[in-house]
Protein backbone atom coordinates (compact mmCIF):
# COMPACT_ATOMS: atom_id res chain seq x y z
CA UNK A 1 0.00 0.00 0.00
CA UNK A 2 1.19 3.41 -1.07
CA UNK A 3 -1.31 5.44 0.39
CA UNK A 4 -4.72 5.86 2.48
CA UNK A 5 -7.04 7.94 0.41
CA UNK A 6 -10.80 7.45 1.23
CA UNK A 7 -12.00 9.97 -1.85
CA UNK A 8 -9.60 11.79 -4.42
CA UNK A 9 -12.14 14.83 -3.51
CA UNK A 10 -12.08 14.20 0.16
CA UNK A 11 -8.22 14.81 0.53
CA UNK A 12 -7.91 17.96 1.68
CA UNK A 13 -11.15 18.48 3.96
CA UNK A 14 -9.90 15.47 5.52
CA UNK A 15 -6.48 16.35 6.04
CA UNK A 16 -7.27 19.20 7.31
CA UNK A 17 -9.83 18.35 9.98
CA UNK A 18 -7.32 15.46 10.85
CA UNK A 19 -4.49 17.90 11.69
CA UNK A 20 -7.29 20.35 13.95
CA UNK A 21 -8.48 17.43 15.48
CA UNK A 22 -4.61 16.10 16.41
CA UNK A 23 -3.35 19.82 17.64
CA UNK A 24 -6.96 20.65 19.21
CA UNK A 25 -4.64 23.41 21.83
CA UNK A 26 -3.01 25.08 18.78
CA UNK A 27 -5.74 24.22 15.84
CA UNK A 28 -9.14 25.03 14.81
CA UNK A 29 -10.87 24.05 11.45
CA UNK A 30 -12.94 27.16 10.21
CA UNK A 31 -16.35 25.57 9.62
CA UNK A 32 -17.05 24.45 6.45
CA UNK A 33 -13.74 25.52 4.25
CA UNK A 34 -10.47 24.05 4.11
CA UNK A 35 -8.95 26.39 6.35
CA UNK A 36 -7.10 26.81 9.87
CA UNK A 37 -6.76 29.46 12.64
CA UNK A 38 -4.93 29.60 15.67
CA UNK A 39 -7.04 28.20 18.73
CA UNK A 40 -4.82 29.74 21.31
CA UNK A 41 -6.62 32.27 24.36
CA UNK A 42 -3.68 34.86 23.69
CA UNK A 43 -4.70 34.93 20.10
CA UNK A 44 -7.78 37.24 20.64
CA UNK A 45 -6.64 39.20 23.30
CA UNK A 46 -4.31 41.57 21.78
CA UNK A 47 -5.18 44.17 18.96
CA UNK A 48 -2.55 43.12 16.08
CA UNK A 49 -2.23 42.79 12.04
CA UNK A 50 -4.00 39.69 11.69
CA UNK A 51 -1.46 37.31 9.08
CA UNK A 52 -2.55 34.28 6.74
CA UNK A 53 -0.93 32.38 4.40
CA UNK A 54 -1.90 29.64 1.94
CA UNK A 55 -1.70 27.73 -1.39
CA UNK A 56 -2.68 24.40 -3.30
CA UNK A 57 -2.10 21.44 -1.22
CA UNK A 58 0.27 18.55 -2.10
CA UNK A 59 3.38 19.69 0.37
CA UNK A 60 1.57 19.22 3.54
CA UNK A 61 1.95 20.52 6.48
CA UNK A 62 3.30 23.56 4.83
CA UNK A 63 1.75 26.54 5.35
CA UNK A 64 -0.74 25.22 8.32
CA UNK A 65 2.47 23.84 10.01
CA UNK A 66 3.55 27.37 10.21
CA UNK A 67 -0.06 28.48 12.25
CA UNK A 68 0.33 29.09 16.06
CA UNK A 69 1.68 31.72 18.22
CA UNK A 70 4.57 34.06 17.01
CA UNK A 71 4.12 32.91 13.88
CA UNK A 72 0.40 32.41 11.16
CA UNK A 73 -2.64 32.97 12.48
CA UNK A 74 -4.13 31.27 9.93
CA UNK A 75 -3.68 28.60 6.27
CA UNK A 76 -5.85 28.15 3.85
CA UNK A 77 -5.78 25.02 1.80
CA UNK A 78 -6.43 24.92 -1.85
CA UNK A 79 -7.24 21.90 -3.26
CA UNK A 80 -4.04 19.53 -4.50
CA UNK A 81 -2.18 21.79 -6.21
CA UNK A 82 -4.47 24.80 -6.59
CA UNK A 83 -5.25 28.03 -4.69
CA UNK A 84 -7.65 28.36 -2.17
CA UNK A 85 -11.02 29.43 -3.34
CA UNK A 86 -11.57 33.24 -2.29
CA UNK A 87 -14.81 31.83 -0.14
CA UNK A 88 -11.92 29.98 1.95
CA UNK A 89 -9.67 33.26 1.79
CA UNK A 90 -12.75 35.91 2.87
CA UNK A 91 -13.88 33.25 6.08
CA UNK A 92 -9.80 33.19 6.95
CA UNK A 93 -9.88 36.84 6.73
CA UNK A 94 -13.27 37.36 9.11
CA UNK A 95 -11.39 35.23 11.47
CA UNK A 96 -8.63 37.03 12.13
CA UNK A 97 -9.36 40.44 11.78
CA UNK A 98 -9.39 42.42 14.87
CA UNK A 99 -9.39 45.36 13.47
CA UNK A 100 -5.48 46.10 12.89
CA UNK A 101 -5.90 44.78 9.39
CA UNK A 102 -4.87 41.76 8.11
CA UNK A 103 -1.52 40.69 5.72
CA UNK A 104 -2.67 38.35 2.96
CA UNK A 105 0.63 35.97 1.70
CA UNK A 106 -1.49 33.63 -0.61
Amino acid sequence: MKKIINAPGDIVPEMIAGLAASYPQYLKQIPDTTAVVRNDAAFKQHKKVGVISGGGSGHEPLHAGYVGQGMLDAAVAGQVFTSPTPDQIYAAIKEVDQGAGVLMIV
